[in-house]
């Protein structure tokens, strides 16, 4: 039998880290005023990291036998927790902010711990997976010129196939430098038209060069040269032959200087002819896959119980092949059931009474879920942007109710500080657990239907004078009590209900609350041949 004492044994070493009698090693970290020493022993370093072996190697001591390391790169606060975790093998990341475990698990790659930054690599994906995708710029730049971070890479490029919009689309595509936005293009599945890659690759580009005017009618030849400069390594992978020839026109003629002559006669030239050869290389068009899971989009109809070859409008026989019986009767949603939707597609065609669960003219498409997104207001932008006629529903902490909005305006990433019009939107909140009745609310000024903030760390949906509204302060949703569905009461004029821009008010109160969770479906319309009403 053999007795393991390794808590002990850890305390020990942690506690020797602090003994600073017989130490023979200094490291200095930081830079300038942020710079800071810590001393250490060679035996440790040694046989805990490669990296301080190699170091050491090549470090003459003083006379005192002290050996001194200098590494500017890593802060004092990120080298005192590695420090830690090698003597004691501990590191407790509680109270670090995402950012800072982001750092340690970079810094603790370079200094050759790989069993602490796989560590971290998985702890990042599982459970800060929001952090991850809204901070795309800074994660993707640095993992791309590596060997290492696979999990990481491929949970990036898993986003860039299936949601290309979260990269295009957002703060941090602009600042990609020129290596990153070329591993983009190669890809052949991007799940994006083609026209919008022109368009995003032509604003990266003109992005590179502040000094172009707005209007391209106004450049110079030297303005255009410029442009090609830019742009001369992603030119070629961009599928100008896969693009309609009126779209060609309209948004590629404009810029035709950048091409060459040659390329932009093989473009017309194809588009007029597309069996005759051309001189320029024609890649294959991209191959779109399905972004989102089976069970994303669901119509109303119950799914039926045995399969046994019939296949409902929400599976195929190949995600059959691909799913367990417990993932193909995964529910719609975490919030709202088949009567809720039924009863949602009413009110969108403003019908009286309720479609019938087995007519009900729309399916329902999940577009964000924040147990499984997160949180973050950005993501909300981030993966909505684009996205019209949607249905936002929330789920209130500590409560049954269930509260949202339908908008069936584009929400827009770029319109951000503006009031939206629109008379078809409304807010509600539905029937569940002891809330007996569900409440509709038409927008009544249509002007200010909805506002898009430009404060998109802080605010997400936004319906009205936060009649309905998504708000926190800590950038989650599910945080703080940031969140409302504003009304004014007034007892001086008989107990009087006022809304600003919608009807009626959803809550019977005006407290600030915070979100267990929320959905975002894209309601799309059915074909079918008669919608009875009951």
């Amino acid at each position: 039998m053999a007795f393991k004492f390794f808590d002990k044994l850890s305390q020990d070493f942690s506690e020797l880290l602090n003994d600073k009698k017989e130490y023979n090693v200094i490291i200095e970290v930081g830079r300038k005023e942020n710079k800071k020493s810590f001393t250490a022993h060679s035996v440790f370093l040694r046989y805990r990291s490669p990296y301080f072996d190699k170091e050491l190697e090549n470090v003459t001591a003083n006379k005192n036998h002290i050996k001194t390391i200098i590494n500017q790169r890593t802060s004092a606060q990120i080298f005192e927790i590695i420090l830690k975790y090698i003597y004691s093998g501990n590191v407790n990341i509680e109270n670090i902010d995402t950012k800072t475990i982001y750092e340690l698990m970079f810094n603790a790659n370079e200094l050759e711990l790989k069993e602490l930054s796989r560590k971290l690599e998985s702890y990042l994906i599982e459970t800060k997976a929001s952090w991850l995708r809204t901070h795309f710029s800074l994660v993707y730049r640095s993992i791309f010129v590596s060997n290492e971070f696979k999990d990481l890479k491929k949970f990036y490029h898993d986003i860039i196939v299936k949601y290309p919009n979260l990269i295009f689309e957002s703060g941090d595509f602009i600042p990609l430098q020129r290596t990153e936005l070329i591993s983009i293009l190669k890809r052949d599945d991007l799940n994006v038209e083609e026209i919008k890659i022109w368009d995003y690759v032509l604003k990266w580009g003109i992005t590179q060069n502040p000094t172009l005017l707005a209007d391209s009618r106004e450049w110079s030849k030297e303005n255009f040269k410029a442009l090609k400069i830019t742009l001369r390594q992603c030119l070629p992978l961009i599928r100008f032959f896969h693009i309609p020839g009126e779209v060609i026109l309209e948004k590629v003629k404009p810029y035709k200087k950048i091409l060459g002559e040659q390329l932009w006669d093989d473009i017309i030239q194809h588009s007029i002819s597309p069996n005759k050869s051309v001189t320029s290389l024609i890649l294959p068009a991209r191959i779109v896959s399905n972004s989102e899971l089976p069970s994303r989009i669901v119509s109303t109809p119950e799914f039926p119980s045995r399969v046994n070859g019939l296949f409902s409008s929400v599976v195929n026989k190949e995600h059959v092949a691909e799913l367990s019986p417990s993932r193909v009767t995964k529910p719609f949603s975490n919030i709202i059931n088949k009567e809720h939707a039924a009863e949602l597609c009413s009110w969108i065609d403003r019908k009286s009474t309720f479609y019938s669960l087995e007519n009900s003219p729309y399916e329902f498409r999940l577009i964000l879920q924040g147990s499984r997104d997160g949180f973050h207001p950005k993501t909300f932008w981030n993966m909505c942007n684009g996205y019209a006629g949607t249905i936002v529903v929330a789920k209130v902490a500590g409560t049954d109710e269930i509260v949202g909005g339908y908008n069936p305006l584009a929400w827009d990433i770029s319109k951000g500080g503006r009031d939206m019009k629109t008379n078809d939107s409304f807010i509600f909140s539905l029937k569940n657990g002891n809330i007996q009745n569900s409440i509709l609310s038409q927008v009544k000024y249509s002007n200010k239907a909805l506002h898009y903030s430009n404060k998109q760390d802080i605010y997400g949906p936004w319906f009205g004078d936060s009649e309905f509204i998504m708000k926190s302060d800590v950038s989650d949703f599910t945080r703080d009590k940031r969140c409302q569905c504003n009304f004014i009461h007034s007892p001086l004029l008989g107990n009087l209900v006022f809304n600003f821009n919608y009807e009626k008010p959803i809550r019977k109160t005006n407290l600030l609350f915070s979100i267990v969770d929320y959905e975002v479906f894209k309601v799309i319309k059915k074909q079918l041949p008669n919608c009875s009403i009951r």
